[in-house]
């Protein structure tokens, strides 16, 4: 499957029906999604690899990973209505091999070779993304996963012993979502990280 093709199918993935803004839920950006996934297929850790897509919410980087052809998906938020739309997404697109789990994600276990995640960016409440890099951590060999401009510092520290092998600029569109949103989409500098777990957290 081509780029163009993947962000084709993940243009029909329906976004949050009533985003948390706490939560800092916004849809992933389908030219992002469909970057971070791609690069990942080319590097071997999507097809036939067992993924985990935390903080999944609609499902769009999960449902991405299957249509790459993973052996099997597992998107894990603690958001139920965000699943029922996920899994509704899943269906839209004939996945089959790829599960929801409602759980907090400091309590969710699991062990898989790839992580991909949106995590939030600890704008509304600081310190966000740890736990989805704790987490990922514990279950993945390699993560993939998308931060504000100018954190490689932080995730390259926070993450060690584990490496950060790839930082990548892109643009990430936001639609309006909030009330606080004058722009029908903004776009914000974000980095797409690729990070090879050398010795799994407990």
């Amino acid at each position: 499957m081509r780029k163009k093709h993947l962000e084709i199918l993940l243009e029909q993935v329906s976004g949050f029906a009533s985003a948390d803004l706490l939560k800092e839920q916004y849809k992933t950006s389908v030219s992002v999604a469909a970057e971070l996934l791609f690069s990942a297929y080319m590097k071997g850790d999507i097809r036939d690899r067992v993924v985990f897509d935390l903080g999944c919410g609609t499902g769009i980087l999960g449902i991405g990973s299957e249509l790459l052809g993973s052996r099997c998906v597992v998107g894990v938020d603690c958001d139920i209505g965000a699943l029922r739309i996920a899994r509704e997404n899943a269906l839209v697109q004939g996945c089959s091999n790829i599960s929801f789990v409602c759980c907090d994600i400091d309590r969710f276990c699991g062990s898989g070779h790839t992580v991909v995640m949106n995590p939030p960016f600890g704008v509304q409440m600081k310190g966000g993304d740890r736990p989805f890099l704790r987490c990922a951590a514990r279950i993945g060999d390699v993560i993939y996963s998308i931060h504000n401009k100018g954190s490689s510092g932080f995730v390259q520290k926070y993450m060690s012993p584990s490496i950060v092998t790839e930082v990548k600029p892109v643009k990430f569109a936001i639609p309006r979502t909030f009330w606080f949103h004058r722009d029908d989409v903004r776009m914000i500098d974000v980095e797409l990280y690729r990070i090879v777990v050398c010795e799994r957290h407990g």
